[in-house]
């Protein structure tokens, strides 16, 4: 028999959930690599997510702690949207998936991890990504360790204004 080794899974399985500290508004703060924090503009940031479906995995927030999307300003919206368009942009050129999914869940019941900031899912896909692991073992294979990934699309987005 073989072992898939996937440590990550049991902390985000097994972790307290109602004691988390918001990972968005913390994300700032500190080593941006210990953070996952790939950049920042005026009004919104971006991160690898720590427990992903796919290597690339990133999740595009607002800088303000909020959940509710019809009340963010103007420049707030733009600026999340922009962001967003560039996070597509460097994980197109630097992973180059043929894909991607992009998902917002807002509320408990849509399955949203962290429900007081919003946040978007975005998760680039490859031709033939799937496979039978996931559903016959309840095991997601990554194909590039988390870090990795970190330093080679921090790199991208340092280099995109």
């Amino acid at each position: 028999m073989e072992v898939l080794w996937a440590p990550w899974r049991m902390v985000y399985v097994g972790g307290a959930r109602e004691e988390r500290a918001c990972i968005f508004c913390g994300a700032p703060t500190g080593d941006p690599r210990e953070r996952l924090l790939l950049a920042t503009s005026v009004h919104s940031l971006v991160m690898l997510n720590r427990f992903p479906y796919q290597s690339g995995h990133l999740m595009v927030a607002p800088r303000r702690h909020t959940a509710d999307v019809p009340g963010l300003s103007a420049a707030e919206h733009g600026d999340l949207g922009e962001t967003l368009r560039r996070a597509l942009a460097v994980l197109g050129d630097t992973l180059r998936p043929d894909g991607f999914n992009l998902g917002m869940n807002l509320g408990a019941c849509a399955g949203a991890g962290f429900v007081d900031h919003l946040h978007w899912h975005v998760v680039p896909r490859w031709n033939g990504d799937t496979n039978f692991m996931p559903v016959l073992a309840d095991v997601k294979v990554m194909p590039q360790h988390l870090l990795e990934t970190y330093d080679r699309l921090r790199a991208s987005f340092g280099s995109r204004s």
